[in-house]
């Protein structure tokens, strides 16, 4: 394409769709678009030069536009669809043009039902620091940058891929990285088998030059594993893995462990992340840098350097001692792996507010989100974030109440909108309870205000603080 061509997005806020026009933008393509409303990454676009705006209407799309690209979450009605066809304009999902501009470079994307977001970052910031100028599309943000995307100058382009409506099936990278296949997105699918062969496609769209990297330790990845045709690099705690974790050490939020190649010791990694998964999320992103040739000591300093993802397990700071972290977890397997990471820190007391996803999801997973927020001391469930699901009869929060209340939790309360459950926190955390708020909704909102109720109480004590010394011969 020309790059005084204009190219509109429809929902451009989404974490996919904003990354890859902020790419475009750094090329320099004119970019439009709309989304349904403001939010942090529509004003970086607008910052950007992107002229954005909010709701969706038919006088949104510019004459001079050449192409659209759409979100999936975007209906086919959608008015600026229907006039871009209308005027026989390309109308291409966001994968697609992810792709197109992967070709530009050698692309490398990360794939998998969790930690994908996570995976991709380390590698981005691992070539960042090798100097080897990665661009990157990432769906979340990189707190190290500040940013999830970037257009460098390097031979390689770093993509998370995302196995929803089977976008990545429009991706065709020369190094795919799977983190795990688990029960996801069926919606999307229909069943499991569908999924598991959405994967193998994906993998086996490595062409013969390229490799794989996959979880060994995962079960959904070794019931595939003899499907995969492209060379493959094994990664896991598993003793048959050819990159493996070994002797790991937590230290609080901190953690370190052994590497070995083939047998061979390569020396210690150190994450300022807690939690078994980000030993395999690091395991995966040092297996593809390590094939690229980075060195490992250029790895080990990256890592340690490494701050994480935007609500990956996020502090968010503290509400009258108790810590504030926030997370994205919105499947069982992903609430339960972060819980454990929290009761590792050995606090006094878990506490989780979590935010349902979906109808759908919630009806096909109460139980399962059940069995795992039983690894909290105390459970709050918000009322159920629907995104771009319509409500289903029947279907609310209080099943995965009711679930807990079955498993036998003692102290689990819902279901609540967000107002009354900030309301509720305020009252019922304690000194030294580690608070998590849950969910890819917008429960995070919580942890904020609690931060900032707490940031307000100690800036009114400096200014008026009890006890204060009064002076001789005045009267208090």
């Amino acid at each position: 394409m020309k790059r005084n061509q204009s190219i509109h997005f429809v929902g451009i806020g989404g974490s996919g769709m904003s990354g890859i026009a902020e790419v475009l933008l750094n090329l320099g393509y004119k970019v439009t678009g709309s989304d349904l409303k403001d939010s942090e990454a529509t004003r970086r676009l607008k910052r950007l030069g992107a002229k954005v705006s909010l709701g969706h209407a038919s006088g949104n799309l510019p004459e001079a536009t050449n192409v659209v690209v759409v979100s999936n979450a975007v209906p086919d009605t959608n008015p600026e669809i229907a006039a871009a066809r209308e005027r026989s304009l390309p109308v291409i999902p966001r994968a697609q043009m992810l792709n197109d501009l992967m070709r530009l470079k050698q692309g490398v994307a990360i794939a998998g039902t969790h930690g994908k977001t996570t995976t991709t970052s380390m590698l981005a910031w691992i070539l960042a620091q090798a100097g080897m100028d990665p661009t990157m599309v990432i769906g979340g943000i990189l707190n190290n940058i500040n940013q999830g995307a970037a257009l460098g100058h390097g031979d390689y382009f770093v993509v998370e891929a995302c196995e929803a409506y089977a976008s990545f099936l429009h991706l065709t990278p020369a190094v795919a990285a799977v983190t795990n296949i688990d029960d996801d997105h069926l919606e999307n699918y229909g069943s499991r088998g569908a999924l598991e062969d959405a994967f193998v496609t994906f993998i086996n769209r490595v062409p013969f030059w390229g490799f794989a990297v996959l979880n060994a330790d995962d079960p959904g990845i070794r019931a595939v594993m003899s499907r995969v045709v492209p060379r493959v690099v094994t990664v896991g705690f598993d003793a048959g893995a050819e990159l493996r974790a070994t002797a790991p050490v937590v230290d609080q939020l901190r953690q370190n462990f052994l590497v070995t190649r083939r047998q061979r010791s390569l020396g210690r990694l150190q994450l300022r992340l807690p939690g078994r998964f980000n030993v395999l999320n690091a395991l995966a992103a040092t297996a593809v840098a390590l094939e690229l040739g980075v060195p490992f000591a250029t790895i080990q300093k990256a890592l340690a350097a490494f701050s994480g993802v935007r609500r990956r397990f996020e502090h968010k700071g503290a509400y009258r001692g108790a810590t504030v972290v926030d997370d994205y977890g919105h499947h069982p397997t992903e609430v339960a792996a972060t819980l454990t990471a929290a009761r590792g820190l050995n606090p006094p007391r878990v506490v989780v507010a979590f935010q349902p996803h979906l109808f759908s999801r919630t009806q096909r997973l109460y139980k399962e989100f059940a069995q795992a927020l039983m690894l909290a001391d105390a459970v709050y469930v918000a009322d159920i974030y629907p995104a771009r699901e319509r409500p289903e009869p029947g279907v609310t929060s209080q099943l995965i109440v009711d679930q807990l209340e079955r498993e036998g939790h003692a102290a689990a309360g819902g279901p609540l909108p967000l107002p009354a459950l900030l309301a509720k926190l305020k009252k019922e955390l304690r000194p030294g309870d580690l608070f998590l708020t849950m969910g890819a909704g917008d429960v995070w909102k919580l942890g904020e205000e609690l931060a900032k109720a707490d940031k307000a109480s100690k800036t009114k004590a400096k200014k008026h603080p009890v006890g204060r010394a009064v002076k001789k011969g005045k009267k208090a």
